[in-house]
């Protein structure tokens, strides 16, 4: 990425946390980036995957699982906190989003035991397979991998495993359509003291239709930039072993 155009996207992504609360408005952004709002848009899509718009949406969102797990702080007044001034909306976003209501996620303190797939599209009988590389410095365990609309970790996923390592993995009987490959781990690097680090990787997106039996799809892990979208979905701990489950690959 150009260094002119890292440097726009980063500050727009800090404006957009400075203010989560604010209204903030395209041309807000394109000002704090300095391009034109036009120029902006296209680059800020290039560089994190989403429009600006969504990405302040993510983040409002990641703040409030934040905000959730880790303080006691009323659901009507996280949302207000994060830039909603109706509690009903803001629920509503953050169950279609996370995966669990705002009460539901305190309660379970962040975790989920289990991820729920989409059920609303017709499936077929192709499989997605490929393999979870690693950069050589680089140890992880549980890795989960689910297909998703956009880029980004957000509401059901179409499909999805966790796998105990980096490795091959496969997802069968997915829906039709077309799906992107996104993985997270956490991850160590023997030459790095600071702990396990979150790791993502992406491929696609992959085109599901009828008479595809199979289609191949690698993903590179890699530490997570604050380029990346939020993750939104609430995951099992990738942390320790018992997030795994039993996947044929």
């Amino acid at each position: 990425m150009d260094e002119i155009v890292r440097q726009a996207v980063a500050r727009a992504v800090r404006t957009m946390r400075d203010n989560l609360g604010e209204r903030l408005t395209i041309d807000d952004l394109a000002r704090a980036a300095m391009f034109s709002k036009f120029h902006f848009t296209r680059v800020f899509l290039r560089a994190t995957g989403l429009s600006p718009g969504r990405f302040l949406s993510a983040l409002r969102l990641a703040e409030a699982k934040r905000l959730l797990a880790t303080t006691e702080i009323s659901v009507a007044d996280v949302s207000h906190q994060v830039g909603y001034n109706s509690v009903g909306t803001f629920s509503a976003r953050f169950s279609g989003s996370v995966g669990l209501s705002p009460t539901g996620y305190r309660q379970l303190r962040g975790l989920a035991p289990q991820v729920a797939e989409r059920t609303d599209q017709p499936v077929s009988d192709t499989t997605v397979r490929g393999h979870i590389w690693l950069r050589p410095q680089d140890t992880t365990g549980p890795v989960f991998v689910g297909l998703f609309p956009a880029k980004i970790t957000e509401g059901a996923p179409a499909r999805c495993a966790v796998f105990s390592d980096a490795g091959p993995y496969t997802l069968t009987g997915l829906p039709l359509g077309s799906w992107y490959v996104i993985a997270h781990s956490y991850g160590s690097c023997p030459h790095d003291d600071r702990g396990p680090r979150a790791l993502t990787g992406l491929a696609g997106p992959v085109t599901v239709h009828r008479g595809v039996r199979a289609t191949l799809a690698d993903i590179h892990l890699r530490p997570r930039t604050g380029f990346d979208p939020p993750v939104l979905l609430a995951l099992p701990d990738l942390r320790s072993a018992p997030a795994l489950r039993p996947v044929a690959v």
